[in-house]
């Protein structure tokens, strides 16, 4: 299963459409993910012309992506991968531990917030947690940034962090 990972797409200020480096990379995936701060469902619409999205409410959002069905959190079964997803894990100290507390079941947690593409794993707790980072407003990254993921028979294959601006 091929999954693009997506957060902090802040429209309409940083994102007026789908940017064609973004585009490029949600062709062909099976399901798209965001993280939050959409900021208008207008994007979740455009996302899904590629694949089914699946989103959690940013701190940016407000009814119209809560009505599109975006949730606090989510916890969902992807190809066998029990996967967590949260806009705000807090702050860096002690976030695989309680995101762990959060996600008791996840394998894979993914927020996003931060703006910082992230991809770590503590082994003794059994969980990696994933930030895709930003396509539009990469703040203080040299790059705005997306995730992939490939999932296969339950386990986690490939995380890739991909530059698209």
């Amino acid at each position: 299963m091929r999954i693009a990972v997506l957060a902090d797409t802040h429209a309409p200020r940083r994102w007026q459409r789908c940017p064609p480096a973004v585009a490029r990379h949600l062709e062909g995936v099976d399901l798209i993910l965001h993280a939050g701060d959409v900021c208008t469902a207008g994007v979740l619409d455009e996302l899904a012309a590629f694949a089914p999205v699946q989103a959690v409410l940013g701190n940016n959002d407000g009814h119209e992506v809560a009505e599109w069905g975006a949730t606090e959190t989510l916890t969902v079964e992807l190809a066998g991968l029990r996967v967590g997803m949260v806009h705000d894990a807090g702050p860096s100290d002690g976030r695989l531990r309680r995101l762990r507390r959060r996600f008791p079941e996840a394998a894979l947690v993914v927020f996003g917030h931060s703006h910082i593409p992230l991809d770590a794993e503590d082994t003794t707790l059994g969980l990696r947690i994933f930030n895709p980072g930003s396509p539009t407003d990469r703040r203080r990254q040299p790059v705005g940034t997306i995730g992939l993921l490939e999932v296969w028979r339950g386990r986690l294959t490939e995380a890739r962090i991909v530059p698209v601006t």
